[in-house]
């Protein structure tokens, strides 16, 4: 059975997408998360519907949809709020080559 605070506190990078069906922001980045999923394959990409998983939303303070939050080994390393593509690649960039430096 899949537990979202087991995979958190993964020791891989992770990426929780947090959004809504209803959220159009969301639908627009949607195909690039699924590049950058593609491109980076050690990092784990989560997909959290705020309407479904609430108290997870509430956990990590989202308060606007789309919102990225990146985790390792259960800690929070950054989030990017809104459908920017530049500062999601670049956020995600400067997490996983500062694991490989």
């Amino acid at each position: 059975m899949f537990s979202f605070e087991s995979s958190i506190k993964s020791p891989k990078h992770i990426v929780v997408d947090f959004t809504a069906s209803w959220c159009g922001p969301c639908r627009f980045i949607s195909p690039f998360l699924a590049e950058l999923a593609k491109k980076y394959v050690n990092v784990v990409f989560l997909k959290v519907d705020v309407d479904e998983l609430k108290t997870v939303a509430e956990d990590f303070a989202v308060e606007a949809m789309p919102t990225f939050v990146f985790v390792k080994e259960g800690t929070l390393l950054g989030k990017v709020v809104g459908a920017k593509k530049e500062e999601l690649q670049q956020t995600i960039d400067k997490h996983v080559s500062a694991a490989n430096a």
